[in-house]
């Protein structure tokens, strides 16, 4: 089973009691932790972009292979007149 997460409050109490024992130890502070960032939604906006641009990939993508197969073409047919 999972560990479970502790409350805010439980983890503000603990770092305010661990605060208090340093104190009276003579030990220095602790360094402070991060906090953590919210993961931002992403908007309908930003979405329909991505989904642009996706596109765009994809059409580009298909155009390269498109121009390679063409170039294929192209020196077999060199290769034939040659012989």
């Amino acid at each position: 089973m999972a560990a479970k997460k502790k409350s805010v409050l439980a983890q503000r109490v603990n770092e305010l009691e661990d605060a208090v024992t340093r104190m009276f130890t003579g030990e220095a502070p602790a360094p402070k932790t991060k906090k953590r960032r919210k993961a931002k939604r992403k908007t309908a906006k930003a979405a329909a972009k991505g989904a642009v641009k996706k596109a765009k990939k994809a059409t580009k993508k298909t155009a390269k292979k498109a121009k390679k197969a063409a170039k294929k073409v192209v020196r077999k047919a060199k290769r034939k007149t040659k012989r």
